[in-house]
């Protein structure tokens, strides 16, 4: 789950970290209002979406007085977002975050992720930061430097004092800066997040660090434990159908292709889309209904696939490990029923009960095309929507 810019920001001042000072507005009269409590000489409007590139896209002004607020906040509530991290939605401005204007005299990167390939946290930093750290990472990756963090040792300052110096910090801006690097390495932890990122970390005109944006992701597995934070989400800057499915328990992503998947099992539906990928089709969706799928279940998947426009055919690829596979079958039979499905459907089915759930399709009379295992499947997927 992703935060707001502001949210982001609050969960930074908790741990101490710097921020500039700001206030949310969901009204231009809010906007103005907040403009007059910070009582700068200049603010800056940014509307809150859950994507960055906002600046290239209309979504960050500078204003001077407070005329400029109004305009700026009257002109981004309302309007929609797309960058090239939103993949192709038009996401809404619903809120926009008043700050003072900073002096800014550098801007650096900073971010803390998990580190699949090391097994570990990891920061990478740049004293290269600002809305061009793509174009940093292609052309000149050797201003990137990667900390990884041991997960026994945990972080130690030396690390960060070592980061700072190689980022050409004074004395001071490396011990702010190891403070702000130990800060968020105790939230990641604290909070099961996914992913931090501070762009840009700036060099003030007072020549401290501050982190000028910020932005945090949560692991949606851990939100259980932290309850306060799960209220702070946002569907509005989600996919309808991702939404909905989130509401289901349902694990759906949205893809670009044509052919939806809907399989028991995270790794079975992985392999499902490889396949149909080797086969020379595109997958429209990951989608897991889960080990005990049941037929209430199959019948809300089919009904979240169809909301896809773009969805020629359907591969249903089911193993019948915790449930029956005659189970599935007749939750299959029933959804179709129901949702009245136009599209063609390929069942593979395998596992316990399977003969009697093949049997069950079979006698159903409806038009659904049987597969014999996984390959055949993919075949006949990607042929019926040739």
């Amino acid at each position: 789950m992703n935060f707001h810019e502001y949210q982001s920001k609050e969960i930074f001042e908790a741990y101490g970290i710097p921020v500039p000072r700001g206030i949310v507005a969901r009204t231009v009269e809010e906007a103005v209002v907040a403009a007059e409590k910070l009582n700068c000489e200049a603010w800056i409007v940014k509307a809150q979406v859950h994507a960055g590139g906002r600046g290239k896209a209309g979504g960050v002004k500078f204003c001077k007085t407070l005329a400029d607020v109004k305009e700026n906040a009257n002109n981004m509530l309302g309007m929609t977002i797309t960058t090239y991290q939103t993949g192709g939605m038009a996401l809404p401005v619903n809120e926009v975050l008043i700050t003072e204007a900073a002096d800014i005299k550098k801007e650096l990167y900073m971010s803390l992720l998990v580190d699949r390939a090391n097994k570990s946290l990891s920061f990478v930093v740049s004293a290269e930061g600002g809305v061009d750290i793509e174009e940093v990472a292609r052309t000149t990756p050797e201003l990137i430097h990667t900390i990884v963090v041991e997960n026994v040792e945990g972080l130690f300052p030396y690390e960060c004092r070592k980061v700072g110096f190689n980022m050409g910090l004074s004395s001071k801006q490396t011990r702010q800066l190891t403070g702000i690097m130990m800060a968020l390495h105790k939230m990641f932890h604290e909070n099961d997040l996914s992913l931090v990122e501070v762009n840009p970390l700036i060099i003030d005109g007072n020549d401290d660090v501050v982190a000028l944006d910020a932005k945090v992701a949560i692991d949606d597995n851990a939100l259980f434990r932290h309850k306060k934070l799960a209220a702070m989400r946002d569907v509005t800057q989600e996919d309808p159908a991702e939404a909905e499915a989130h509401e289901h328990e349902l694990n759906y992503i949205k893809l670009d292709g044509n052919i939806a998947c809907m399989v028991n099992g995270a790794g079975l539906a992985m392999a499902t889309m490889d396949v149909i990928k080797l086969k020379g089709g595109d997958p429209a969706n990951f989608l897991d209904v889960g080990g005990g799928a049941t037929a209430e279940r199959v019948a809300i998947a089919f009904k979240i696939i169809l909301k896809d426009p773009n969805v020629k055919s359907i591969l249903v690829n089911i193993f019948g490990g915790i449930v029956r596979c005659d189970l599935i079958a007749q939750g299959i039979i029933d959804a179709i029923k129901e949702v009245g499905v136009k599209q063609p459907i390929i069942v593979r089915l395998e596992g316990t009960n399977v003969e009697k759930g093949k049997e069950l399709i079979q006698q159903s009379g409806l038009a659904v095309i049987a597969a014999e295992d996984l390959d055949d499947a993919a075949n006949k997927a990607v042929a019926a929507v040739a």
